[in-house]
């Protein structure tokens, strides 16, 4: 009811009261006719009473309507009525970053080495050298937009490191080469050519397909890396692969590289060979990868070719299995300086097995056995026939949703005394070693 109604009614009903006798009059002086008339006047008043009682709730229910039929009040406007400003939420990493992803990790750890070698180094360990102290196994910053047929057909990435595995894996880089190559792991452009289900071409710089061990730490089920990964295999190459999946369980990779870890070629041949991938189911993977080429400086007579096979088995989702077996041959070495007399093509071979079991969804306990035998002492430098034997014991625990840690202890054995104790050569090393990785990743945030 408006304001204006309700004044009127008050006034209407003070002037009917004003009407009534008051208690002071004489009821007996009044006459028959007096008492008629007023009969008459308050029948009059009761029914202008329910008049206005009709007209009053029909404007109640006037007001009702034109209420729910008003437009809501943003909540916007709500909170600032309340004393609030309503503020977006910012934009997160992933939505300004679009295609492109970023990520990355810190590896730090902390060696001992129980023989105490005077240069406080591990033997044959080019990742986790450093002993007795802490180290700096690798920072690592990813750059990467993969190619998508729906939205484009282009891609890169980019990785940059720094730290101990950068060293070990650029230290080969002739010194005349690209600095900033010192701290570059991967950098490639791609294209995914529109051929059947699409065949993704890359050009740059790219880790080896061979091993089944990679770079970073955080991807390998042990900490410190293999021997076959250290002298077995390449680490990276430069040039160019091409990709094409027929189907889920069968994939073909083509490469044509200048060679064995260098950007800059020490001769005019170059490398090819091919990766074959195969998953007849979700438990078992089979990878199969062929290089061959020559790899000497300044000669393209004798080709170095190489066999490497991965096969992983997994029988439950907590147990894994996992075989390496590796096959080198081809090059030659100097053997009388003299006469200039060469060798007789040298060879390696070795083969490393890896149990993995998960307790949790944060932890797990891993052990690697492996045997390599430098038939020549080509790639570990002895120059005489060595073999070595090594036995892992990982245990890993997710400290936190970013923070991986392992604790692990390492036998190395060989033939021959290629390690030291103090500062005498002897025939093995027993290291423990407690390792931390943060990790992060823009591609969470979406």
């Amino acid at each position: 009811m408006s304001s204006r109604s309700k004044a009127g009614a008050m006034m209407f009903i003070a002037c009917v009261l004003l009407t009534l006798p008051s208690q002071g009059q004489d009821a007996t002086a009044s006459t028959p006719s007096a008492n008629d008339a007023m009969t008459k006047h308050i029948e009059e008043m009761e029914q202008q009473i329910k008049e206005l009682q009709i007209e009053i709730s029909t404007l109640k229910a006037s007001d009702k309507t034109t209420a729910s039929n008003a437009a809501p009040i943003p909540d916007a406007a709500q909170k600032v009525v309340s004393g609030t400003t309503a503020v977006p939420p910012p934009p997160s990493l992933a939505s300004l970053l679009g295609p492109t992803s970023l990520s990355g990790f810190v590896d730090v750890y902390y060696g001992q080495n129980f023989n105490n070698p005077a240069g406080q180094a591990n033997g044959l360990r080019f990742f986790d050298g450093a002993t007795n102290q802490f180290g700096l196994n690798l920072v690592e910053l990813v750059v990467d937009k993969t190619p998508d047929p729906s939205n484009s057909r282009t891609g890169y990435h980019v990785a940059l490191g720094f730290g101990q595995a950068m060293n070990a894996v650029n230290g080969s880089e002739p010194k005349g080469g690209l600095g900033f190559d010192q701290y570059l792991k991967e950098a490639y452009f791609s294209y995914l050519a529109p051929v059947g289900k699409g065949l993704q071409v890359d050009v740059g710089k790219f880790v080896t397909p061979a091993g089944a061990e990679v770079i970073e730490t955080k991807d390998n089920w042990n900490y410190s890396r293999s021997i076959l990964f250290s002298y077995a295999i390449p680490y990276y190459h430069f040039g160019m692969r091409a990709k094409y999946a027929f189907n889920e369980k069968y994939s073909l990779t083509g490469y044509l590289v200048n060679g064995w870890n260098n950007v800059i070629d020490n001769n005019s041949g170059k490398t090819y060979g091919f990766s074959l991938g195969w998953n007849p189911n979700k438990k078992l993977g089979i990878a199969q990868t062929y290089l061959a080429g020559p790899e000497e400086n300044a000669t393209n007579h004798n080709l170095r070719q190489l066999s490497d096979t991965v096969i992983t088995y997994s029988p439950t989702s907590k147990l894994s299995f996992m075989v390496n077996g590796d096959y080198g041959r081809g090059d030659r070495f100097i053997t009388d300086a003299t006469l200039n007399t060469l060798s007789h093509p040298v060879f390696w071979t070795g083969v490393g097995g890896y149990i993995k079991y998960a307790f949790t969804s944060t932890t797990s306990f891993s052990t690697r056995y492996e045997y390599y035998d430098d038939h020549d002492g080509f790639t570990t430098g002895s120059l005489i026939p060595t073999h070595f034997n090594e036995f892992t014991t990982t245990f890993e625990r997710m400290m936190a949703h970013h923070i991986i840690s392992r604790f692990e202890f390492r036998r190395d054995m060989s033939n021959q005394p290629v390690f030291l104790k103090g500062s005498n050569p002897v025939l093995d090393q027993n290291t423990l070693t407690a390792g931390l990785v943060f990790t992060f990743d823009s591609r969470e945030a979406r």
